[in-house]
């Protein structure tokens, strides 16, 4: 199954990735499709929190999202989307909103190697922050993907340098009123907004590439490549 995988980083390297832990909190547009790269890539024990059903309004940027999904729950048709790639996977799934009343419950229970936030909640994320910091766990959170067209246009960098994205505006804000001087990894788009509406727009593509460089930046850093 990993054979071509394993001729590009070689059978000690596709091990670590075996043997790494990956937390997901959203499975939408931009966690979903990292979750299909990251068992695509080996990742063999993922753990996938959302509290969310699929919408029609998902379809056109969802990989779980079909007319057959359409009410059912995003992390049920997460799980059978990784079993179909690899019936090996183990695939733990929280069906609840991650917040500050239950993450150090979840954290505790698992035993993460890496977190990846790509969640919609600004408090959510901010309470993955500092729970991944807290406990030295390797993460990155992604920034906003709506209202987007150009998917060259995104990016992984510390929150401290981006922008043209009002969610990591919120953000640089927030770490430097909490004084945090360690290095938020964060995957955002220099592109300006080209919608400002109350309804977020949204693409088939931009969410999903940010998924897939996210994928990148964690396998890359567990084999020691980023």
């Amino acid at each position: 199954m990993f054979d071509r995988l394993k001729l590009l980083i070689g059978e000690d390297n596709l091990e670590k990735i075996k043997n790494t832990k990956v937390l997901i909190v959203g499975v939408g547009g931009v966690g979903g499709e990292c979750a299909v790269s990251l068992v695509r890539s080996g990742i063999k024990d993922l753990v996938i929190i959302d509290f969310d059903k699929v919408d029609i309004t998902n379809i056109n940027r969802q990989v779980v999202a079909y007319k057959s999904t359409i009410g059912l729950k995003k992390v049920d048709v997460l799980e059978k989307i990784t079993k179909e790639i690899n019936d090996e996977c183990n695939v733990k799934k929280y069906d609840i909103f991650l917040d500050k009343t239950n993450i150090e419950e979840i954290f505790d229970k698992e035993s993460f190697d890496f977190v990846i936030d790509c969640c919609d909640s600004k408090e959510t994320k901010k309470e993955i922050i500092k729970e991944s910091l807290k406990r030295k766990i390797s993460f990155i959170s992604s920034m906003g993907t709506g209202n987007k067209l150009d998917p060259s246009a995104l990016e992984i960098v510390d929150i401290r340098k981006t922008n043209n994205d009002p969610l990591a505006r919120i953000f640089r804000k927030w770490v430097k009123d909490e004084k945090i001087k360690e290095k938020i990894p964060v995957l955002c788009s220099k592109e300006v907004p080209l919608h400002t509406g109350k309804i977020v727009a949204s693409t088939s593509f931009v969410p999903n590439s940010a998924g897939l460089l996210i994928a990148s930046y964690v396998i890359r850093n567990i084999i020691g490549k980023y």
